[in-house]
C-alpha cells in the first residue's frame, strides 16, 4: 500500500486527488493538508510513503519549496512530488535543489498521476512531458539562470551601485512606483527577500 499525502490550497483540488488515490487499488490517501504549516504540524504522525505539494499558496504561507526543505529536514525517506500549473525553470529547479523527486502539471490525468507515484516509490523521478523538456533544454543551454529582463537586470545594476529608489526613476525616467514594482519581481524571479540577496544571487548567476 503507497500513502499519499496532499498539500494543496485549492480544497476541490486537494478533495479530487483524495479520491483518485483512495479508489486506487493499492493506494490511500495518508493526509490532505491546505498548506505546508498544516503538514508539517502532522506528516510524522501520518507519515506517507508519497507527498504531493503544490508550490504558491495563499498570502503570507510558505511557500511549496520551502515546505519541501523542511520536511526533508525531518522525514528523509519521504518522497515528494511538486503538482503545480507553474511551467518555470527557476521553480523547477529550485524544487528539485529543494529535495522533491518529480514534477508534474496539475493537468496530469489521473492514470498518469498514480503512475508517476509509483514511479517515483521505485526510485524514479517523474516529471510531465513538458516539463522535461524544459530540464533538457535548459541543459542544453548550459544555463539554468532566471530570466531577468534587460530592464530588471539594469535596475539590479543600479542597486549595486547603492543608488536610491529615487534616484533609480530619475535616471531610467521612470517613476518610484514603478522602480519598486520592478523590484518586487526581481525578488519573485531570484527567491530572494532583500536586495542584499539579490545582488548576490545576481552574480552567482552571472546576471549582471
Amino acid at each position: 500500500m503507497i500513502r499519499v499525502a496532499i498539500v494543496e490550497d485549492e480544497d476541490e483540488i486537494r478533495e479530487s486527488l483524495a479520491i483518485i488515490i483512495n479508489s486506487a487499488p493499492g493506494f490511500a490517501c495518508a493526509g490532505s493538508y491546505p498548506d505546508c504549516e498544516s503538514a508539517l504540524s502532522r506528516l510524522e504522525d501520518d507519515l506517507p510513503d508519497v507527498i504531493l505539494m503544490d508550490i504558491k499558496f495563499r498570502p503570507g504561507k510558505m511557500s511549496g519549496i520551502d515546505g519541501v526543505r523542511k520536511i526533508k529536514a525531518r522525514l528523509q525517506d519521504v518522497d515528494i512530488i511538486m503538482l503545480t500549473i507553474y511551467e518555470d525553470n527557476v521553480l523547477i529547479f529550485d524544487s528539485l535543489r529543494a529535495g522533491a523527486c518529480g514534477y508534474l502539471l496539475k493537468h496530469t490525468s489521473p492514470a498518469e498521476l498514480l503512475a508517476s507515484i509509483k514511479e517515483v516509490v521505485a526510485g524514479g523521478a517523474p516529471m510531465s512531458t513538458k516539463i522535461a523538456r524544459l530540464v533538457v533544454g535548459s541543459f542544453q543551454n548550459g544555463n539554468d539562470s532566471p530570466q531577468l529582463t534587460s530592464r530588471q537586470k539594469e535596475i539590479l545594476q543600479k542597486l549595486r551601485e547603492g543608488k536610491s529608489y529615487r534616484t533609480i526613476g530619475e535616471e531610467l525616467f521612470i517613476s518610484e512606483n514603478t522602480v519598486k514594482c520592478h523590484i518586487k519581481k526581481i525578488y519573485e524571479l531570484l527567491h530572494v527577500h532583500t536586495q542584499a540577496e539579490a545582488i548576490a544571487k545576481a552574480f552567482e548567476k552571472h546576471l549582471i
